[in-house]
């Protein structure tokens, strides 16, 4: 390596963005190489209310989304696109809801029956950061130009290239990854959600039964109306049968206000058995950060302080030995 503290990160979502920042905090020369800008990525697309959904594992992903929760808290009073809301959200087994565990005493309680959607049984109530990617990421991508941070666009398509870029190399290239790591385990969770005029209904979340996902999320000019979460479905075009479904759902829950949509919006969330997180065993510059499912905000700034970490000790023993 040529600069021993110049790191060299792929990928410009939430993960990238987060990583490159926290790398720029704890020292590091760094720069963002991508395949395409971050208005392009599925960071952009997403609804990022705070929750660690289709995530493993849940030990280390509570973890990673307890340090994201405090960083958002702090921003919420500067930082673009980002405040603290009430979140309702349903639950079958209490024992499995491990993120409770991480928040701040105080910060969730148990929602009572008048407080339940239609049909919703349990729920958990809790103040959680909402994250607006059209506001926040634009933000994340000038706090990192500010600091010295530089954009290229450029693709890769295998390791064996990453490591030939002689730095540091943090791969965030979420389903991307797939192609470039040759990983198996890697595959689409497909999402549609709908972008309709703001809606007044409180923001929450039913993900308890696996292909019915709903939730509904007030942002400040709009709302997000969602989903699908479709395993190994790499269709990224508007299912009308789906928007039917989702509206659906909604109605369901008791909510009669018809939305107004605006947009419908398909993204596929990069799932995995458990978070990609650790050095290439084959070339240990590279680390790799991805396969985050449907929680990549809500750990992203965990993940992103843990590696800065990781890498800090990694430098400084290559510099011991020469």
């Amino acid at each position: 390596m040529k600069n021993r503290k110049s790191v060299t990160v792929i990928g410009s979502g939430i993960i990238g963005l987060t990583s490159a920042i926290a790398l720029q905090e704890a020292g590091f020369e760094v720069r963002i190489l991508t395949k395409e800008l971050f208005n392009k990525s599925l960071s952009h697309k997403v609804g990022a209310v705070w929750f660690p959904y289709s995530i493993e594992p849940k030990e280390k992903t509570a973890r990673w989304a307890a340090i994201s929760y405090e960083r958002y808290k702090r921003e919420s009073a500067f930082a673009d696109g980002v405040s603290m809301i009430s979140f309702l959200n349903a639950y079958t087994n209490l024992h499995e809801e491990k993120w409770v565990n991480q928040l701040p005493p105080g910060t969730v309680r148990e929602a009572s029956l008048t407080e339940l959607p239609t049909g919703m049984e349990k729920g958990l109530i809790a103040d959680v950061p909402l994250t607006e990617p059209p506001l926040y990421l634009p933000y994340l991508v000038q706090k990192f130009l500010e600091s010295g941070g530089k954009i290229e666009l450029r693709t890769f398509s295998s390791v064996t290239e990453l490591a030939e870029l002689n730095t540091w190399v943090v791969n965030c290239t979420g389903l991307g990854a797939k192609a470039i790591c040759q990983d198996e385990d890697l595959h689409p969770m497909r999402g549609q959600i709908l972008r309709a005029e703001k809606l007044e209904i409180s923001s929450f979340a039913d993900p308890t039964r696996k292909g019915a996902l709903s939730y509904l999320i007030n942002r400040s000019e709009d709302s997000v109306i969602g989903g699908t979460d479709y395993d190994d479905d790499w269709n990224e075009l508007e299912d009308p049968e789906d928007t039917l479904r989702i509206l659906d759902r909604l109605k369901n829950f008791g909510v009669h206000q018809k939305p107004r949509i605006l947009e419908t919006i398909v993204g596929l969330r990069p799932k995995r058995s458990a978070v990609r997180f650790e050095f290439d065993p084959d070339h240990p510059s590279i680390f790799h950060n991805y396969g985050h499912g449907g929680a990549g905000y809500t750990v992203a700034w965990g993940c992103a302080t843990e590696l800065a970490e990781s890498l800090l000790l990694a430098n400084e023993k290559k510099n011991q030995s020469g």
